[in-house]
């Protein structure tokens, strides 16, 4: 098989020679996913629509040794992210792995009091963003006959979420996407996966307790482990389901959530 078989500061896994894009990179889940690639030897493109953050994700990948292209991007447009991939391959000549995992979370209200402002914005960078990342991205793997994409959901993609019916909606739709792509795809040589983490130290779930103190020790409460995920856990998960460990997985949502979906 390519790929993955030597040791690597990434739990044991080499991704030397491959090309990593990961989007909504600049900070969170994102940033640990393209650093932890970064790790293991892949060539990465940190793409998110934050300059400053963007540039400081591929600052640490240079900085740890790595190799890494920061690209502007917004997702819900069309032109950024075909632009997106050509840039990646005329910098690096290919694409073998994409990570979707660009989101934004700004609902904490009853459905019935949500605005059509805010779904829009909420499906534009959850739903119609993964999508047009994948189309970008099929076609250049398609060219190559090879590749791996993981988009980002979250277990508000396997279960209801009280107060955030819209984002929960539109982690449903990943999954959807997914699975109608690994399905679509197997045979061309191309994985599709989910990861669908619970709650996350980063910088989104900080805002979230600001919004709400009370709820950080509900949350901690409603994990079995008793913590938040760490974003480097998530990111694990990422690079195992991108390597040659994970070759017969494919449409497969992965749950990282200490146990929350389990009780």
């Amino acid at each position: 098989m390519k790929g993955i078989s030597k040791s690597s500061p990434a739990g044991g896994m080499s991704f030397t020679g491959k090309v990593v894009l990961v989007t909504g990179a600049a900070s969170g889940i994102g940033r640990a996913i393209a650093l932890a690639f970064g790790r293991a030897g892949a060539s990465v493109v940190v793409a998110d629509i934050s300059i400053e953050g963007g540039h400081a994700t591929a600052g640490m990948i240079v900085e740890n040794g790595g190799k890494a292209l920061f690209v502007q991007s917004n997702v819900t447009r069309a032109a950024d992210v075909e632009a997106l991939v050509e840039k990646t391959i005329n910098y690096y000549g290919r694409l073998d792995i994409a990570v979707n995992n660009a989101a934004v979370d700004e609902e904490h209200q009853p459905l019935a009091d949500a605005g059509d402002e805010q779904f829009d914005r909420i499906m534009n960078v959850n739903v119609k963003g993964v999508w047009l990342c994948m189309k970008y991205q099929l076609r250049q793997m398609l060219r190559q006959g090879s590749g791996s994409i993981v988009n980002m959901a979250g277990i508000s993609g396997l279960v209801g979420s009280p107060n955030h019916a819209i984002y929960s909606a539109s982690k449903h739709a990943v999954v959807g996407l997914t699975k109608s792509a690994a399905a679509e795809y197997a045979r061309d040589g191309v994985r599709v996966n989910v990861l669908c983490p619970a709650a996350v130290k980063t910088p989104m779930l900080a805002r979230a307790i600001e919004r709400d103190p009370a709820i950080e020790k509900k949350l901690k409460a409603a994990h079995p482990m008793g913590r938040f995920a760490e974003a480097s856990e998530v990111a694990q998960a990422a690079l195992w389901l991108c390597s040659d460990m994970a070759s017969y997985v494919n449409g497969h949502e992965m749950v990282i959530d200490g146990g929350y979906t389990a009780v």
